[in-house]
């Protein structure tokens, strides 16, 4: 009889250090922003590291990379293998594939370094089994991922 009551006695004040501990979250807020698509360069709104909850928001170095250009980059080179995707440095790195109706198997290693959907922010290094590719082969794949991104930035747009 002593042992139940002990043990409800502990359950009850176990509850009360977690309730008391939900009082950290009187003052966070729901971020208007975090919904509107943005255009352009997107600001960086991070707060002052005064709360709480600034510590689940992610290291100071981190690279906001553009979502459109992200997501571009994905479905141009969905015959590519990823190996790796980093969101929160930028960078995608697939495995050898062989686009359709090519002959040639290739790898691709693509840095997205700004949020803006910029031709500054995409750097696609391409390489094939016998080493890297030309120029103009590596500016086609930015060329048709930059499109791509762009359509899917009018494609939010318009919701």
């Amino acid at each position: 009889m002593i042992k139940s009551r002990m043990n409800i006695a502990g359950l009850c004040a176990a509850c009360l250090v977690l309730v008391t501990g939900c009082g950290a979250f009187k003052d966070a807020k729901l971020d208007p922003e975090a919904m509107r698509v943005k255009s352009g360069r997107e600001a960086n709104t991070r707060g002052d590291g005064t709360s709480i909850l600034d510590a689940f928001k992610g290291a100071k170095d981190q690279v906001k990379v553009n979502r459109f250009l992200w997501t571009a980059t994905l479905q141009v080179l969905d015959f590519l293998p990823v190996e790796a995707a980093d969101p929160f440095t930028g960078v995608i790195s697939t495995g050898f594939g062989t686009p359709p109706g090519g002959g040639q198997a290739y790898r691709a290693t693509v840095l997205i370094s700004d949020p803006a959907l910029d031709a500054r922010a995409l750097n696609v290094a391409l390489q094939t089994r016998g080493g890297p590719v030309s120029a103009a082969t590596e500016r086609a794949v930015e060329d048709a991922i930059l499109n791509r991104a762009r359509q899917l930035r009018i494609d939010a747009a318009r919701f």
